[in-house]
């Protein structure tokens, strides 16, 4: 089969002046971004999280595989039942997995084995690793690449949820098998990447009193 190719048609060059503006005002915008563990359970139009998906959608992937599966979930049940599973795995975690030196880079932020915010926070969204795709005949087509993909994807998702003005979570109990399970997704397909936590800040939140790096610690220039 030869490679079909067609024209670069959604491409937009502007002046440098405002390529640096565009970048500049980005970078601020991002650097407003932060994580959040206490949310409001103000509605959040299904749209506005599918808009949000489109984006996350049009990331770059290993040969083009896309090999990601975003279920956005608002049913009350459900995130009740996801709460149970992960606190669950957090118990473990915080009382017999988690060495001590993880316990201790976790204390600043002032986490535990309650996590509320999944039934408070009007959304949740399970991102999953396509590891393989059913083919037509039954037989499995292995995914490439699969992390760095998914891991690309989910940036553009959490750029996409703060540019839309609304507060994350990343939540990552280990493991995460029950996602499978409670949403129906096939185990021997996909695996459960993380978790996240979709909504309005809660009135009056409180964040941790932390820093980003400065840029001269996270690039160099040669």
């Amino acid at each position: 089969m030869h490679p079909k190719f067609i024209p670069l048609t959604g491409y937009r060059e502007y002046p440098p002046a405002e390529m640096l503006e565009r970048a500049r005002g980005f970078a601020d915008e991002m650097q407003r971004r932060r994580t959040v563990r206490d949310f409001s359970s103000r509605p959040v139009p299904r749209e506005l999280i599918e808009q949000c998906l489109r984006a996350a959608g049009s990331a770059p992937s290993g040969a083009n595989q896309q090999p990601w599966h975003f279920v956005a979930i608002s049913d009350p049940g459900l995130k009740k039942r996801i709460r149970m599973a992960a606190e669950a795995e957090e118990r473990e975690f915080y009382a017999h997995r988690a060495p001590p030196e993880w316990l201790e880079v976790l204390q600043p932020l002032g986490t535990d084995a309650s996590k509320p915010f999944l039934e408070i926070a009007p959304w949740l969204i399970a991102v999953f690793i396509r590891r393989f795709e059913r083919l037509a005949d039954g037989t499995k087509r292995k995914h490439y690449y699969t992390d760095e993909s998914v891991g690309l994807a989910t940036g553009l998702l959490l750029a996409a949820i703060h540019h839309a003005g609304l507060v994350s979570l990343t939540h990552t109990p280990s493991p995460m098998k029950f996602l499978n399970a409670i949403l129906g997704r096939p185990a021997d397909l996909e695996r459960p990447f993380l978790l996240l936590v979709v909504g309005h800040p809660a009135t009056g939140v409180m964040i941790p009193d932390i820093s980003r790096k400065p840029l001269g610690e996270i690039a160099g220039f040669i």
